[in-house]
């Protein structure tokens, strides 16, 4: 049975795009892609691992999503945060710090041109 894997995103279109690519990568992964707006608690629950990725910093669509965190204990998961914004990072490594999971390396997707090498190593490192 594969492993569940949920990548939660602000919607826009570059972290969708990464969003994407990172769901392409999740070999033995059942994986699904929402937007934070689409979010529900319950596949974040049943995920082995998450990723949660925003270009700017507390979008809006991400208040139930940060609510949860703040509220839940997820410390045998694994997570990775990603974003297109240098600043966003210690926003996203934020809103993680509180449920504990086990967060891998953050990943800064600065160009448009995404390395799809080095992105399906950080998914694959994240989920081991």
């Amino acid at each position: 049975m594969d492993k569940k894997a949920l990548i939660i995103t602000d919607g826009t279109e570059s972290i969708s795009n990464i969003a994407n690519m990172i769901n392409e990568a999740l070999s033995g992964f059942d994986a699904q892609v929402c937007s934070g707006e689409a979010f529900e608690g319950t596949s974040l629950l049943a995920a082995d691992v998450f990723f949660i990725g925003c270009e700017k910093s507390s979008p809006e669509s991400f208040s139930y999503l940060e609510d949860m965190l703040a509220h839940i204990n997820l410390a045998s998961r694994k997570c990775g945060v990603f974003t297109t914004e240098e600043k966003s990072l210690s926003y996203l490594c934020g809103i993680v710090e509180s449920c504990e999971a086990r967060l891998g390396a953050p990943l800064h997707a600065a160009s448009k041109e995404i390395d799809k090498a080095a992105l399906k190593k950080w998914a694959q490192k994240v989920t081991e």
